[in-house]
């Protein structure tokens, strides 16, 4: 690619600013303590982000509120504040803005059709696996045979989880089946953005120029269909309460996948997405105290479980 050193573009001369001292941390311990932070914060961040768009509102109706939301938001930044992208940038922008496009409605498809404490896992389980297999295709990325025991161990506690809200599952059953599939495709998805947005946030100088100019051109679309989808509802939800959910959700939006992206051009991709599937415990605990589900020994155990491979995963690196 032109006009970069090393694996970067190289950045305009300016004086020293949180970009730079972001940049400075890659390839360091301070980097990658950095990113361990991020990633686990993102999980946080993206649990708290699906019980949002899974609530009591539509899944399209929450998703296009968010979307509006955080593209509003990032629209000054981009346009601003931070360097505009360099020519190369827009097609990654283009090929980054149809990957979302595609995950979202699969997301959306399957919350839709499935319950949330099935679903989640399921998805969260299978972007993992698919993301450290996409690192090693595209920046050959390896992991340890420790590190893979710790994908086992923690795949399993997900997946045990998934199993376990379906056993004891009393709604939606009668779509139970094209829910799963959904959700394996949206795990895909989660895979290809993730793998892909780091090669973005990668490719150009400035990574809060990736960020500002990301939330704000993935905010375009899905607002369209939302607002085309609540017009021709017979029983149109209050837009109050909707907007108000899709503020919250386009505050968290951009901390949880803007986090995790930073984690990612920090240090390993394949690392940070395994951590960031810890969402999985923390969504296990919103659906326990938010969504008042029931937390028996088996499901505390299985989050453990969860806990215990992200660690592996982080000792073995």
């Amino acid at each position: 690619m032109q006009g970069t050193t090393g694996p970067f573009p190289v950045r305009p001369n300016k004086g020293p600013d949180l970009s730079d001292w972001l940049i400075s941390l890659e390839g360091t311990e301070a980097g990658h303590r950095l990113a361990l932070g991020l990633a686990l914060m993102a999980a946080f961040l993206h649990a708290v982000f699906g019980a949002l768009q899974k609530g009591r509102h539509d899944p399209w109706l929450s998703r296009g509120a968010i979307d509006a939301s955080y593209g509003l938001m990032a629209a000054p930044f981009a346009l601003f504040v931070v360097p505009w992208p360099e020519s190369y940038m827009w097609p990654i922008f283009g090929i980054v803005w149809l990957i979302h496009i595609a995950y979202k409605t699969l997301q959306a498809m399957a919350y839709t059709k499935g319950s949330y404490t099935v679903v989640y896992p399921v998805v969260r389980g299978t972007g993992p696996l698919f993301t450290v297999i996409g690192a090693y295709l595209l920046f050959g990325e390896t992991f340890s045979g420790t590190q893979w025991l710790g994908v086992a161990v923690l795949l399993a506690g997900i997946f045990g989880l998934a199993a376990y809200n379906l056993r004891y599952l009393e709604t939606d059953r009668e779509t139970l089946g094209i829910a799963l599939i959904l959700a394996v495709a949206t795990g895909l998805f989660v895979a290809l953005y993730t793998t892909y947005d780091a090669y973005g946030i990668r490719a150009t100088a400035d990574p809060f120029t990736f960020l500002a100019w990301f939330f704000m051109i993935d905010g375009a679309a899905m607002p369209i269909y939302a607002f085309l989808r609540w017009r021709a509802m017979i029983h149109r939800p209050t837009l109050g309460p909707l907007m108000l959910r899709g503020l919250a959700g386009g505050i968290i939006a951009p901390l949880s996948f803007g986090s995790i992206m930073l984690a990612t051009r920090l240090d390993k991709v394949g690392e940070a997405a395994v951590l960031r599937e810890t969402s999985t415990v923390f969504a296990a605990l919103i659906g326990w105290l938010v969504l008042k589900e029931t937390v028996g020994p088996r499901r505390i155990a299985l989050m453990a479980l969860i806990a215990l491979g992200a660690i592996i995963v982080e000792m073995g690196g």
